[in-house]
């Protein structure tokens, strides 16, 4: 009996602070992430499944970090960024992340936009409702709403599975993929890049920390905090390798070579009957509209911790004015380009976005590191010798 009633306990205190390490993880298999995914299968079948997997454990590695030092702190990477290693390079990482993410709006758009053309609806409509209820939601609503809205987006991802579940891919052949290997092409080395800088993103760790700050987790509840994080770390690389099959298994032998996952879900209906491809639609739609909330929240979180200004999604505008300033920009200016430059205009940017978040990447897991395990800002809490080695590990690969 007490067991059960210390289970009961311990079940609704994770349930208490589930969320910033879910929706994170999830929130990295957007847009860019399923067009990066898609085209992995799409061009190397299953032989890159070995390095999603230790993509997905640095995952782990990482959101346990920041969320442990949200908790422990109570501040965001940001504002920790500025305290220990001055404004020169805060300035520097909110500059380029600014640009990333700005791009990245602009792809999370282009994915709503082509999600819903498979199924008839023209980007001049899409484009800006979904922008308007994406701004609405993050302006007049709570922090607790938002995030059962993010949740709600997630049940999109069960679209993958269940498109593996109608393909039946061959299991023996998929789980040769784990088997470390290197394809002869030389863009392979490109597309591992890409794959581990879209499951590890550095848009994704300032919006972890900075969620767990906002929701008020601390210290005596980081336990279910960091089962929150590493779930979502782990979920989000199942999913990936759902779609990463999906692809494998339907374009790959079809010598389709899909550059995105718009261009993959128009392929797999002839290929693999049109409820296929409408799934891998729907799942292309979640993921587009979850990073597109998280996205401009990311950003604004990060500038206004770094340079002192107000900031929480349970503010309006009177009270954190730069916050949702920053929020209504990204996502205006967003759907401004989608529709205001042709297809062909935007690829470019796109491109820049990933270049600008690969650059920064490394940047951002040598602040991580060098702060998870400085007791001046972390006590007791720091990092010991093995999360130390996994953290560097992680920031050297």
């Amino acid at each position: 009996m007490r067991r059960a009633r210390r289970r009961r306990a311990a079940i609704a205190a994770f349930l208490a602070v589930m969320g910033p390490g879910i929706i994170t993880g999830f929130s990295g298999n957007d847009a860019g992430g399923v067009t990066t995914y898609t085209t992995a299968g799409a061009r190397f079948g299953f032989s890159l499944l070995w390095l999603l997997l230790i993509a997905s454990l640095s995952l782990g590695v990482v959101q346990e970090m920041c969320a442990r030092m949200g908790a422990v702190t109570g501040k965001g990477l940001s504002d920790l960024i500025r305290e220990r290693f001055g404004v020169r390079w805060t300035i520097v990482a909110m500059a380029a992340l600014l640009v990333a993410n700005a791009s990245n709006v602009v792809a999370e758009y282009a994915g709503i936009a082509a999600s819903l053309g498979l199924v008839g609806v023209p980007s001049w409509v899409s484009v800006p409702v979904a922008g308007l209820v994406v701004w609405a939601l993050i302006v007049f609503a709570s922090y607790r709403v938002v995030e059962r809205a993010l949740f709600a987006l997630i049940l999109a991802f069960l679209a993958y599975p269940v498109s593996i579940a109608i393909l039946r891919p061959d299991w023996g052949e998929v789980s040769g993929g784990f088997v470390p290997s290197w394809p002869s092409e030389p863009s392979a080395l490109v597309m591992a890049l890409a794959l581990v800088g879209t499951t590890v993103t550095p848009y994704l760790l300032f919006y972890l920390q900075a969620s767990v700050v906002d929701k008020g987790i601390d210290r005596e509840s980081f336990g279910s905090a960091r089962i929150d994080a590493l779930m979502g770390a782990g979920l989000a690389g199942v999913f990936a390798f759902f779609i990463l099959v999906v692809s494998g298994s339907v374009l790959f032998p079809a010598g389709v070579r899909a550059d995105t996952a718009a261009e993959a879900a128009g392929a797999l209906a002839p290929l693999a009957g049109p409820s296929a491809g409408l799934l891998f639609g729907v799942g292309l739609l979640g993921a587009s509209l979850l990073g597109l909330t998280v996205m401009p929240l990311s950003t604004s979180y990060a500038i206004c911790e770094a340079f002192g200004w107000e900031s929480g999604i349970s503010h309006d505008f009177r009270d954190a004015p730069v916050f949702m300033g920053l929020v209504t920009l990204l996502i205006a200016a967003g759907g401004a380009l989608v529709l205001l430059v042709p297809h062909e205009g935007l690829l470019p940017l796109i491109v820049l976005s990933q270049a600008v978040n690969g650059v920064l990447l490394p940047i951002v897991l040598v602040f991580i590191a060098r702060l998870a395990s400085d007791r001046s800002v972390m006590g007791d809490d720091a990092n010991g010798r093995v999360r130390a080695v996994l953290a560097w590990g992680v920031a050297g690969l």
